[in-house]
């Protein structure tokens, strides 16, 4: 059961993170981007990170070089578990402090380096 829960869940998190991709190449073409959608990427992001990390670790079985294993298991679950808090931690703030609705304006490339040069 717990397999199939978190097989939905990767591959959800993989639809999730496709969508935002197309959603984020209109909003960095257009120059201005939501920071809380910032914010839901990189969770999204750590949080696929996690589900492979968990496939990984459930599906491998020790053996001789376990210790090896073992701890690139361990320190890529910590990564990751580092990454998932990260972004909900900023997503909570973003949403207690009604900062949902903050973007950020990019800067044109190459434009301010080529103007300062004048």
């Amino acid at each position: 059961m717990l397999l199939i829960a978190y097989g939905i869940s990767f591959i959800c998190a993989l639809l999730l993170i496709a969508a935002l991709f197309l959603y984020f190449r209109k909003r960095f073409r257009a120059r201005v981007v939501s920071l809380f959608m910032l914010a839901a990427f990189f969770f999204l992001g750590a949080y696929t990170v996690k589900m492979a990390v968990a496939f990984w670790i459930r599906f491998t079985s020790a053996s001789g070089g376990a210790a090896v294993y073992a701890t690139l298991k361990s320190n890529a679950w910590a990564v990751a578990q580092v990454g998932t808090t990260v972004g909900l931690l900023v997503l909570t703030v973003l949403m207690y402090t009604k900062g949902q609705d903050i973007f950020v304006s990019l800067p044109k490339r190459g434009k301010r380096s080529h103007e300062n040069s004048h």
